[in-house]
């Protein structure tokens, strides 16, 4: 056994330092599609920048993976980077979605990622509302009727508990 360990051992090591030496590093850029803030609350405004088009190259952008639908970049007035914006719906869901744009003059594709997420930096949000699981039930979210419920259960506990207190006595039932 110890003759296998040592070369699968070995093996296994070797497929996870190609595998760490192929995966980009985290953070590092997706495409050529600069996306800023590159983390969103819905509702939120993103702004597309790219040089992959060329000087004063403008762009068609697609964003409807994250609900927005399309939208133009054009170069910026002091800079040659084709630029454009959209706001994220407020419907939209957590989660990373690819946003892509198409170079008019070359038809060149390039991509970028945008991260949806329910809570911006310093800010938190709190969930409302009760579950909305489809286990049904009679009492719902009022607290006079959960504590209703609360109270027959204790009810039900007690008169279990006394009834196997007097078959342990002998007393019957």
């Amino acid at each position: 056994m110890r003759r296998t360990a040592r070369p699968l051992t070995g093996i296994a090591l070797a497929v996870a330092a190609a595998a760490l030496a192929a995966a980009p590093a985290y953070g590092a850029p997706t495409g050529d599609v600069e996306v800023s803030p590159s983390s969103v609350v819905p509702g939120g405004q993103v702004t597309l920048r790219t040089a992959a088009c060329g000087d004063g190259g403008t762009a068609t952008g697609d964003a409807s993976a994250v609900g927005a639908g399309s939208l133009s970049l054009a170069p910026d007035p002091h800079e040659q980077d084709a630029t454009g914006r959209f706001r994220v719906p407020p419907s939209a869901q957590p989660g990373t979605y690819e946003i892509t744009a198409t170079c008019t003059g070359s038809g060149r594709r390039i991509t970028g990622d945008l991260v949806v997420t329910l809570a911006s930096e310093g800010r938190q949000v709190h969930p409302r509302g009760s579950v909305k699981t489809g286990v049904g039930g009679a009492l719902g979210p009022d607290p006079v009727q959960t504590a209703a419920g609360v109270a027959a259960l204790a009810v039900a506990a007690a008169g279990g508990t006394w009834l196997l207190h007097r078959r342990a006595r002998g007393d019957g039932i």
